[in-house]
């Protein structure tokens, strides 16, 4: 479980390290009873090699912990103990290679044979491949890492015992960097250092330019020799008898110190690591519509050539913080308005002490383009050409197409697809945004078709194209719709048109709308004696002309005569079936043909 406190410290006093980058490591304590004291500057070559004997006995569970594949809990462990001296928040960071996986638990007790259950306690498997495990914060400022456990509230003259656990068998080796407010209040005695029993003291970690002198002042010695071991063996140091000795780099150290009572030898490591150098970072914007803008970005400007395995990166919104190594923002950082001074600070992943936090750069919110042209234009069949783009220029901003103009329009003369990049440039920064504009021809279709459906309560008028898409229909000088139905229709004269929502115009067609009777039956019963169309007094000087099926024109009917009884020249005409033809006077004067009518019925006797 990850706990987020609203404030943090990464004042960093102890270290183990060696993290990947030597072969070999100094103590190391499979077993609680021999775990190494650490405290105040204490470095110790962190790894692991089996678990000697089971710290648990036999046990399936100690926490979170469980057993491994070797049976026990423990599969490759590294016992540590410390002390608090001091009243505070007290957390640690173990420093890992982010492929391997590293379990922990710290257990709140003085004796290996009672460890209780831990206080605190990870077992995750690492999936999210992070490069610090621990209690209190990750130092980079991810705070989404849940291998992460609250800080410990610790008061003087605690005992602490840790296991670190290798679970993956891949042992690059680990560092412990102590963290809390506990190192800002006390920074001397936060941790008590007479667990440590030493002539020379515990292991010393400095940075490369320190000082390091040892010291092995003994009231009655008689003679100093020193030594060294940098790998092939203690070597004795030609020439130094004092009683102190300026270390020239890393190396084991060992002191003989002769006396008439029986020599004394004590040995020391001191680890020189490296400092990293913060590169100058350039100023950035955070872009209007973002969330979050990503630190991770300035990374690649802040480390150069430096590995960033070897060197963790913190950014800080006040200069204080990034030189103590506090507050570190995280990552993801909300963007806010206005323009921020990030500072920025680069950490030895070995030696926290090992810092460098010259550099700062601005973080300015800038407006990002609001590109809010339509993404599709449509060049109407009897237009050469057509404008896309953005309406006008505006300042600060620069414009670029895909096709080379550089202008926040561009004229095209036929279909095709166009992108416009707009940037907005203020001081050296930069926010862009891009749209693709789809060029479409739009050609107006061909009314194949009006069916009217007549002689009905319910007069309707259908509308059928030779193109099918979204067009929009109109019945007169009715709002348009996007059916091609309509309903309610009156008798009588209508324009029907088919309007392109593009812009490129539209199609009209004139109809009538009358009713007649499908058939009629001459016989003199009083009942469908007389064939006539309804509605043509909504018409202005309507004839009706009848033919038989071979084009003979049986009866010619106007305003003054709409009824046909079925006779020819005064002879009944036989059973069959007739056509008519419509004409009338249009709106502008000239003589016209109905169109669309199923001009059609039939004569039965």
């Amino acid at each position: 479980m990850f706990y987020l406190l609203m404030r943090s410290y990464y004042f960093i006093f102890g270290v183990l390290f060696f993290l990947g980058t030597q072969t070999s490591y100094g103590q190391i304590a499979q077993d609680c009873i021999d775990a190494i004291p650490i405290c105040n500057n204490t470095p110790v070559n962190g790894g692991t090699d089996g678990f000697g004997n089971d710290d648990f006995n036999g046990i399936a569970m100690s926490g979170c912990l469980e057993k491994t594949i070797s049976g026990a809990i423990e599969s490759n462990a590294a016992w540590y103990r410390f002390k608090t001296g001091a009243s505070g928040q007290l957390g640690f960071n173990i420093g890992i290679n982010s492929t391997e996986d590293w379990d922990y638990a710290l257990y709140k007790t003085s004796d290996c044979n009672s460890l209780g259950d831990p206080i605190r306690c990870n077992f995750y498997d690492n999936q999210d491949q992070n490069t610090f495990v621990g209690v209190g914060e990750d130092p980079t400022g991810d705070i989404s890492n849940i291998q992460y456990e609250e800080w410990l509230e610790v008061t003087p003259g605690e005992d602490y015992y840790l296991l670190i656990n290798n679970f993956s068998n891949s042992n690059s080796g680990f560092s412990i960097q102590f963290s809390g407010n506990i190192f800002v209040t006390n920074p001397y005695d936060a941790l008590d250092c007479s667990i440590v029993s030493n002539l020379l003291g515990p292991p010393i970690s400095a940075c490369e330019f320190d000082t390091v002198t040892l010291d092995a002042t003994t009231s009655d010695a008689l003679d100093y020799t020193w030594y060294s071991d940098t790998g092939s063996g203690f070597q004795e140091i030609i020439g130094e008898k004092n009683p102190t000795y300026d270390v020239p780099g890393s190396a084991s150290y060992q002191v003989v110190v002769a006396r008439a009572a029986g020599n004394i030898i004590s040995e020391v490591q001191v680890a020189f690591s490296t400092v990293p150098t913060a590169n100058p970072v350039s100023d950035d914007a955070s872009c209007s519509g973002m969330t979050n803008y990503d630190l991770l970005l300035k990374e690649s400007e802040v480390l150069g050539s430096q590995d960033p395995r070897d060197v963790v990166v913190s950014y800080h919104s006040d200069l204080g913080d990034a030189i103590a190594g506090v507050n570190a923002l995280p990552k993801q950082y909300p963007v806010q308005s206005g323009s921020h001074t990030i500072y920025v600070r680069v950490t030895s992943a070995e030696n926290p002490n090992c810092f460098d936090a010259p550099q700062q750069f601005e973080l300015v919110n800038l407006e990002t383009p609001v590109l809010d042209f339509p993404s599709e234009a449509y060049l109407c069949e009897d237009n050469s050409s057509i404008t896309i783009g953005a309406p006008s220029t505006t300042p600060n901003y620069s414009y670029s197409w895909d096709s080379g103009e550089n202008t926040p329009n561009i004229v095209v003369s036929q279909a095709g697809i166009h992108t416009l990049t707009v940037t907005n440039t203020q001081a050296g920064l930069s926010c862009s945004d891009s749209k693709t504009i789809t060029v479409v021809v739009s050609s107006l279709p061909t009314i194949t078709n009006v069916e009217i459906n007549d002689l009905q309560n319910d007069n309707t008028v259908s509308i059928e194209t030779d193109i099918v898409d979204d067009w929009l229909y109109q019945l007169d000088t009715e709002d348009p719709q996007t059916s091609n139905l309509f309903s309610n229709v009156l008798p009588g004269e209508h324009t029907v048109s088919v309007i392109d929502p593009r812009g490129c115009g539209s199609v009209s067609e004139e109809i009538i709308v009358v009713g007649f009777p499908k058939f009629f039956t001459p016989n003199g019963d009083g009942m469908n004696d007389n064939w006539s169309i309804e509605g043509l007094e909504n018409l202005s000087n309507p004839v009706i002309m009848i033919y038989d099926r071979f084009g003979k024109l049986m009866e010619q009917l106007n305003s003054s005569n709409f009824g046909w009884d079925g006779r020819f020249n005064g002879q009944e005409m036989p059973s069959s079936d007739y056509w008519f033809k419509l004409t009338y006077m249009d709106t502008n004067g000239q003589i016209a043909t109905a169109k669309y009518i199923n001009n059609h019925f039939s004569l039965r006797r």
